[in-house]
């Protein structure tokens, strides 16, 4: 008979894979490593994307004082549930009086962006689509470098695509805020 796993709590997994090397996510309890032993780091375009769209994000933001936008942070989404987004937006309101958080942050973000690699598939997309949403996520965006392409996902509504000549408008969640989605993955 197989020993019980240990299920982690958000914390332990703080305390327990804070400073290791790579990308790790808790999904129930249990630990997501990166992909092989060694971690890949993200390719030249992804990081560009990644960059492109937080700064975009990030100055719009700061100039409309909305909130703030992150890179790579993990969200406690629910107990047991740690998601790292490459790029997401937290409302004003949201964010605790004494400030950031030195860990995760205590909750979801109001917008989740992931880049999407091209090792990633589509069952793993889906299921953090769904995690981001479930947990009370407003948006999530997926941005494919490869074909210059935006997804949206927006609770409550059906899914969006959008083409590298269309308008991606921040809606309610980002009034005023729009960009052209060829620009999030120009060098």
């Amino acid at each position: 008979m197989a020993a019980p796993r240990t299920l982690l709590t958000a914390d332990d997994f703080y305390r327990e894979y804070s400073g290791k090397e790579g990308k790790y996510e808790l999904v129930n309890g249990e630990v997501i490593p990166p992909e092989g032993i060694t971690p890949m780091p993200p390719g030249a375009q992804h990081s560009n994307t990644q960059l492109e769209t937080g700064s975009r994000l990030r100055t719009f933001t700061r100039q409309h004082r909305l909130g703030t936008v992150l890179t790579e942070c993990g969200f406690v989404l629910r107990p047991g549930m740690v998601r790292l987004p490459d790029v997401a937006f937290v409302r004003q309101a949201l964010i605790p009086q004494e400030g950031l958080p030195v860990g995760f942050f205590p909750g979801p973000p109001d917008l989740a962006i992931e880049v999407v690699s091209p090792s990633d598939t589509a069952a793993e997309l889906e299921e953090k689509v769904h995690d981001y949403l479930e947990s009370g996520v407003a948006q999530v965006w997926l941005l494919y470098p490869s074909g210059q392409r935006v997804h949206v996902y927006t609770q409550g509504k059906a899914s969006v695509w959008y083409s590298a000549g269309d308008t991606l408008p921040g809606g309610d969640l980002l009034p005023g805020f729009s960009v052209l989605v060829g620009d999030l993955f120009a060098p």
